[in-house]
C-alpha cells in the first residue's frame, strides 16, 4: 500500500493529527518530494526519511524528474508500506502524483492544507465570490487574462519570477498592485505588497506565489472601459453604429499610414509604436460597435470574435484539417472556394460580390484578380508595359477633350494598377511611399530657401539636389 500525503504549505505543528500519525508510524517508509520545505526539514528530524531531491540533479527535465520519483516510489511500495509526502496538497501541483496514480491503483490518497488554501486565509478571500484563477508560472497563458483574482505559483526561480512579473505587469493598469507571498504557511513568512514591474525577483522560491486582484487591464480592461463609457460618458451613450462609421474610416487610414512608414525589415520601435497607437484606436472602434450590439441584445465582443475563430478553421483545412497545400496560392483559392459556401453565394458574374465603395485602388486590383482567375489576364509581367505605353498615346491623343482626356487617363491608372499586382507591389503602399518622397524632398527644397516667386529652373535644381540628398 502507497499512501500519499501533504505536507501543508508551511511548519509541521500546522499538519492535522491523523496525517501526522500516519508520516510518524515506523511501520512505514517515508518517501519526500524534497527536502526543501519547512516541515519535511521537522520531520526529518523525528525520523529517518528518504528524499527525492537528488532525482532534479540527474533528470534532464522537469516530467523526467516526475516520473523519476514516481518509479521510486512504487519500488519501494513493492516492498512495503510506504508514504510519500509532498508539499502542500497531492492535490494542487504535484505532478508525480498524477504519474503515480495513473500507474497504480492501489494507492491511497489523503487530501492536506496547499498554499492556496493559505493564501487564500491571508487574504480574506472567498472564492466563490468572484472566482479564483491558479497560474503555473513555468507555463503562463497567452494571452494572459487577469479577469479575476489570480495567484501564479511555482516561482521558483528569479528569471522564472522576473519574466512572470512582466507579462503581468504587460496586461495590468498602471496604478495596479500585487501581493508576493514567501514561505506562506512557516514562521519565516513573507508578504510584501508591490507594483508588477518592481517585484522583488530575489524572492523566488519554491513556495513563492504572487497573488493579483486588481482591476483588468490589457483587453478585457478595454472592453470593461467602453462599457463604463457607455453608460457614464454623454458623448459615447450618443453614437450609433452610422455615427460610428466615419470614425472608423478615419482610424483605419491613420493606420495603414503609420503601417506604410514601417521599414521593411529591421524593427524601427518607434514606428512600431505609432503602429501600436493606431492599432488601438481601430479596437476601439470595434469594442464601441460591439458594445452598442451587447445593449441591443444582437452579439457581443466575445460572439464576434468566436465568429472570427470558427472562420478562420473553416477556411484553413489544411492547418485544422486534413487538406494538403503546395503554395500560398492554393491556400488563397481555398479560402476564396469555402467563402463562396459559407455566403452561400451563386455568383451571376465574377464581378459580384466586390465592394462599390471599396477605395478605387483597391477595387481595381480585385476587379483584375477576379478576371485573372479565369485566365483573363497577361501571363508574363513585362506584357504590361505596352497597355500602359499604348493607353499613354491613347491619352496624349485626347489632351484638347477634358471627357475623353479624363476616360484614357483612368485607363492609364488601371493598367498601372495591373502592374503592379503582376509586381506583386500594393500600389497603394508604393503611391504612399511616393508621396512621402515627394513631400520630404519639397521639404528640402523649402529649407534652401523661399520658393515663392523663384524661378522654375531654380526650382528644378533645388529637386534634383534634393534627389541626390535622399
Amino acid at each position: 500500500m502507497i499512501t500519499v500525503i501533504g505536507l501543508g504549505p508551511g511548519d509541521f505543528d500546522r499538519i492535522p493529527e491523523t496525517i501526522r500519525s500516519i508520516i510518524l508510524d515506523p511501520g512505514r517508509t517515508v518517501i519526500l518530494r524534497t527536502i526543501n520545505h519547512p516541515a519535511a526539514e521537522q520531520l526529518a528530524g523525528m525520523r529517518e526519511v528518504a528524499a527525492c531531491d537528488d532525482l532534479y540533479e540527474s533528470s534532464e527535465t522537469f516530467e523526467d524528474v516526475y516520473s523519476a520519483i514516481a518509479d521510486r516510489v512504487l519500488t519501494a511500495g513493492s516492498a512495503g508500506p510506504v508514504v510519500y509526502a509532498v508539499p502542500g496538497s497531492p492535490l494542487v501541483g504535484e505532478f508525480a502524483v498524477r504519474h503515480l496514480l495513473s500507474s497504480s491503483t492501489d494507492i491511497e490518497l489523503i487530501p492536506a492544507e496547499s498554499f492556496v488554501d493559505a493564501i487564500l486565509a491571508e487574504i480574506g478571500y472567498d472564492p466563490l465570490d468572484r472566482g479564483l484563477q491558479i497560474l503555473n508560472g513555468h507555463q503562463l497563458p497567452d494571452p494572459m487574462v487577469l479577469d479575476k483574482p489570480t495567484i501564479v505559483a511555482h516561482l521558483d526561480r528569479p528569471e522564472i519570477m522576473a519574466e512572470a512579473a512582466a507579462q503581468i505587469a504587460r496586461v495590468l493598469p498602471g496604478e495596479a498592485t500585487v501581493t508576493v507571498f514567501a514561505g506562506v504557511g512557516s514562521a519565516a513568512a513573507l508578504r510584501v505588497d508591490s507594483s508588477p514591474d518592481r517585484v522583488d525577483s530575489s524572492l523566488a522560491g519554491f513556495r513563492t506565489s504572487i497573488y493579483i486582484d486588481s482591476e483588468p487591464g490589457g483587453l478585457v480592461g478595454a472592453v470593461r472601459t467602453m462599457r463604463v463609457l457607455r453608460a457614464e460618458c454623454p458623448w459615447d451613450r450618443e453614437q450609433t453604429h452610422q455615427t460610428l462609421v466615419k470614425y472608423l474610416i478615419e482610424e483605419s487610414y491613420e493606420l495603414i499610414d503609420a503601417v506604410s512608414r514601417l521599414p521593411d525589415h529591421e524593427p524601427d520601435w518607434v514606428r512600431y509604436a505609432e503602429v501600436e497607437d493606431e492599432l488601438g484606436d481601430v479596437l476601439l472602434s470595434v469594442l464601441f460597435h460591439a458594445a452598442i450590439a451587447r445593449e441591443r441584445g444582437a452579439f457581443d465582443i466575445d460572439d464576434a470574435a468566436e465568429v472570427m475563430r470558427q472562420k478562420l478553421v473553416r477556411r484553413h483545412p489544411h492547418v485544422f484539417g486534413e487538406v494538403e497545400v503546395g503554395s500560398a496560392a492554393e491556400v488563397k483559392t481555398n479560402w476564396d472556394q469555402i467563402k463562396d459556401v459559407e455566403r452561400g453565394e451563386t455568383r451571376e458574374s465574377e464581378m459580384d460580390g466586390v465592394p462599390s465603395g471599396m477605395p478605387a485602388m483597391h477595387r481595381a486590383s480585385k476587379v483584375q484578380n477576379r478576371a485573372a482567375k479565369v485566365g483573363f489576364d497577361w501571363p508574363h509581367t513585362a506584357e504590361v508595359l505596352p497597355k500602359i505605353r499604348e493607353e499613354l498615346d491613347e491619352l496624349e491623343a485626347d489632351l484638347d477633350d477634358p471627357e475623353r482626356a479624363e476616360s484614357e487617363l483612368g485607363d492609364v491608372l488601371f493598367s498601372v494598377i495591373n502592374l503592379a499586382r503582376h509586381l506583386g507591389i500594393d500600389g497603394e503602399v508604393a503611391l504612399r511611399r511616393a508621396i512621402d518622397r515627394f513631400e520630404a524632398r519639397f521639404r528640402a527644397m523649402e529649407v534652401a530657401g523661399p520658393v515663392s516667386g523663384a524661378s522654375l529652373d531654380d526650382l528644378n535644381l533645388r529637386w534634383e539636389q534634393a534627389k541626390d540628398e535622399g
